[in-house]
């Protein structure tokens, strides 16, 4: 149960900058009074305000400061529950919330928002809406039950009853189940992931296994055809390093021709220039007998002599030169096949050379492709890594496997958890239970009041009325006198309920221009009786203009306008 204790304020409204308290719990039945604008009703609003941050009636929260004073509005409430004593303080300009428990501060949020929800679900376990139908009626600000729609009448029974938690559970679930399809989201991508990687793998390994091996293979036979060609060229080589040596050796019988032939070539000039002179020696003693020089005759037997020994010499020097011909010829071909086998060895060589090159380029590629072979042998060799590491995938992906089964199961218990906790679930089960006891108060009131109906509410809340005149009939049906009678046994109805689940059970009722409203003299008469003697354990405060009602309370605070600011004064009544 929450027992209200006080609550005070000030810089509040029309309040000035002295604190104006109420004790909340000094009298069964108090009747607040005051003319229009006096501040009779500010009560209301710093309750609202304190505790949920928004006053009952329609006001702007910045217009709640004292329009003179400006700043240093403040308002603070003390009440029990749970066998621990709170006081909250709410203020604006400088803004303020705090929470005491047992007169020590409550660790802050670090956003407001987050403590007003620990104020409203763990310690007050009522909301505004809540707050405002079973604490207040009222008539400027305040929608009755009956006029409420289905979800918001839906939360005020679950207040009541103390199945919000549910509703709490229920959303708590459902982030859970919101959640768990994340992690199944992430785990699905996972496992495409891993599956994926298993699959590329699995093609690595045999794409590794079949391509070295064919490529082994294939630079294998490479090598083969390069040794074979290797061991063509070479001999190819020795053939012609054979060839070579044959022309050597024809090259020492060609050796000194030129030479040789140089010596004959100066020998037949030689020769020739003899061959020249014996030839003038001949021509002269042939054509003169007579000197041309000296003009003296030259002796015939001499002369004769001279043309015998001439052509005698003439012959053997023909004979020698036809010689000489021949061993000039002889040598001139030693010397051109001298040249020829040069030039033969020189092209041998040039062949040897290049198949030298050959060779080499092929024994490279030959040790390039051994190389390769030895790459991929040591790659296959080493494969049992990449089989292990395919194993790590897919091991990786079994428990990914699990994991989703396993996520898969919980969503399946969260929602069946969540078929259990939404509004036609456990709840729904609850409501009905208690269905027929909240109809039978709300009818008890309503006979407390002298309005003889049946007033009926289904499991949607929605009402069934029936009256002795006619059977169908609906709350809009009534006169606003009439539907004051149902709002108030409908409150009554709530805080008996509240009382019995000792939930939203709370000493502090408030009535706002209940009396100045709606209701006729009887209605007023049997109101009256129900506060001072059916509602037990309650501080009942009745808000009204009327003054003539002042023998009806135990208590009567009057509240008065003096320059602007708002004053309180507190009496006992007669009849307390």
């Amino acid at each position: 149960m929450i027992t209200f204790e006080s609550v005070r304020w000030k810089n509040f409204l029309s309040t000035g900058d002295q604190w104006t308290e109420i004790n909340l719990k000094k009298s069964s039945t108090t009747l607040v009074i005051g003319t229009n604008g006096a501040g009779k009703s500010t009560m209301l609003d710093a309750l609202c305000f304190v505790l949920f941050n928004k006053p009952y009636r329609k006001i702007n929260k910045p217009q709640l400061v004292n329009m003179t004073n400006e700043k240093g509005c403040l308002v603070e409430v003390k009440f029990t529950a749970n066998n621990r004593n709170y006081l909250v303080r709410r203020g604006i300009k400088p803004n303020v919330f705090d929470i005491e428990i047992n007169g020590e501060m409550r660790n802050k949020e670090a956003d407001d928002r987050s403590n007003q929800k620990v104020l409203e679900e763990q310690i007050l376990k009522l909301n505004f809406k809540s707050f405002t139908q079973i604490v207040i009626l009222g008539s400027s600000n305040f929608i009755p039950f009956m006029q409420l729609s289905q979800a918001h009448r839906r939360e005020v029974i679950e207040d009541l009853l103390d199945i919000r938690i549910f509703s709490a559970m229920n959303n708590l679930v459902k982030e859970e189940i919101r959640q768990l399809k994340d992690v199944i989201k992430n785990l699905t991508f996972k496992k495409d992931t891993i599956k994926d990687k298993v699959k590329m793998q699995e093609g690595f390994i045999e794409e590794l296994e079949n391509r070295h091996k064919s490529t082994i293979e294939k630079n294998k036979g490479s090598i083969e055809t390069l040794d074979l060609e290797v061991d063509k060229l070479l001999k190819d080589n020795n053939s012609l390093e054979e060839r070579i040596n044959v022309c050597q050796e024809d090259l020492k019988n060609y050796e000194g021709a030129s030479k040789t032939l140089r010596e004959l070539g100066s020998l037949k000039g030689k020769i020739s220039q003899k061959v020249s002179t014996i030839t003038k020696e001949h021509k002269f003693f042939t054509q003169n007998t007579v000197c041309p020089t000296c003009t003296q005759s030259i002796d015939e037997e001499f002369r004769l002599n001279k043309i015998e020994d001439a052509q005698s010499k003439a012959k053997e020097l023909r004979e020698g030169y036809e010689k000489l011909e021949e061993s000039i010829q002889l040598q001139e071909e030693k010397e051109r096949l001298l040249k020829s086998t040069t030039q033969e060895i020189t092209k041998l060589t040039h062949e040897i050379s290049q198949n030298s090159l050959r060779i080499s380029g092929y024994q490279k590629q030959a040790r390039d492709l051994q190389h390769e072979i030895q790459t991929l042998t040591s790659q296959l060799s080493n494969r049992n890594s990449e089989h292990e590491k395919l194993e790590g995938f897919r091991n990786d992906l079994q428990k990914i496997f699990e994991q989703l089964a396993d996520k898969k199961e919980e969503v399946k218990y969260r929602d069946f958890a969540y078929s259990l906790l939404k509004d036609g679930g456990v709840k729904t089960k609850i409501i009905k239970k208690y269905l027929p006891f909240i109809n039978q108060q709300v009818n008890r009131y309503l006979q407390m009041m002298d309005f003889y109906i049946n007033l009926h509410l289904d499991e949607e809340f929605a009402e069934t009325v029936k009256n002795p005149i006619q059977d169908k009939f609906s709350y809009s049906s009534f006169s606003e006198g009439e539907k004051m009678r149902i709002d108030l046994a409908l409150l009554f109805a709530w805080r008996e309920v509240a009382r019995f689940k000792n939930s939203a059970n709370t000493n502090l009722l408030i009535m706002d221009e209940v009396f100045d409203s709606s209701l006729d003299t009887v209605g007023t008469e049997e109101f009256g009786k129900i506060i001072r003697f059916v509602i037990k354990d309650s501080n009942t405060f009745v808000i009204s203009h009327k003054s003539d009602m002042l023998d009806k309370f135990n208590n009567v605070i009057e509240f008065t306008k003096k320059g602007g600011f708002s004053y309180m004064n507190e009496k006992t009544s007669v009849s307390g």
